[in-house]
């Protein structure tokens, strides 16, 4: 799959699920049921024991399947995207921006999309060959973060992550989002063995995003 193809695949998702686990099991059981819900895009955070692994086993499970799109998050350094590409992982998040990260995506050409807080730093990513950036955390930035990047800079492909809910996914796409990022908004039943309620939480979250599409 192309770099291209990536990026427009989670575009058309529009959202993506943030998975965090205290074990194996327990984030594939989250990317599971994100998935059934609709929310086919997963960014499993190197914050999981043995994120590796798991991402070798989810692009084994779901490596077939064209319409489900498994990526690594909390990527902080070269040496742990390239362990994450390896595994598998079709795109790279990252709290902050990695010069030589960037270069190293670039070089296998897979997305990466960077965290920023600013005009200069998502500038800085931009040039370094970043097509989406994170506005993060998104809680703090708000909506109004994004109309204002998108002032000077309209081409910017902007994606939030932090803050992001049921009750604001049409503030952000109003805003000009390209996609959604969500954590424990999305997986919040995970905590009480719940995964019935992630996947529910999903399919509200895919409802919101199609409706707001359906406003622009």
């Amino acid at each position: 799959m192309k770099k291209f193809d990536i990026l427009n695949q989670i575009s058309s998702i529009g959202v993506v699920a943030v998975v965090r686990g205290n074990s194996k099991d327990e984030a594939i059981k989250i990317a599971d049921a994100c998935i059934a819900g609709g929310v086919k895009a997963i960014e499993l955070t190197y914050t999981v024991p043995g994120a590796r692994g798991i991402i070798e086993t989810l692009i084994e499970k779901y490596g077939d399947r064209k319409d489900v799109v498994i990526g690594a998050g909390s990527v902080l350094d070269p040496e742990t995207c390239k362990g994450a590409i390896e595994a598998g992982a079709k795109f790279i998040v990252a709290p902050s921006f990695n010069e030589n990260v960037a270069k190293l995506a670039n070089r296998y050409q897979i997305p990466y999309i960077p965290g920023i807080m600013t005009v200069k730093e998502a500038v800085t990513a931009m040039e370094a060959g970043c097509d989406v950036i994170k506005a993060f955390p998104g809680d703090i930035l708000g909506p109004r973060f994004v109309k204002d990047i998108k002032g000077p800079i309209p081409y910017a492909n902007v994606m939030p992550s932090g803050g992001v809910d049921l009750n604001n996914v049409k503030d952000w796409f109003k805003a000009g989002v390209i996609a959604v990022s969500a954590g424990s908004s999305l997986t919040a039943g995970a905590k009480k063995g719940d995964f019935e309620l992630v996947t529910k939480t999903a399919e509200a979250f895919i409802a919101e995003f199609e409706a707001a599409k359906a406003a622009k």
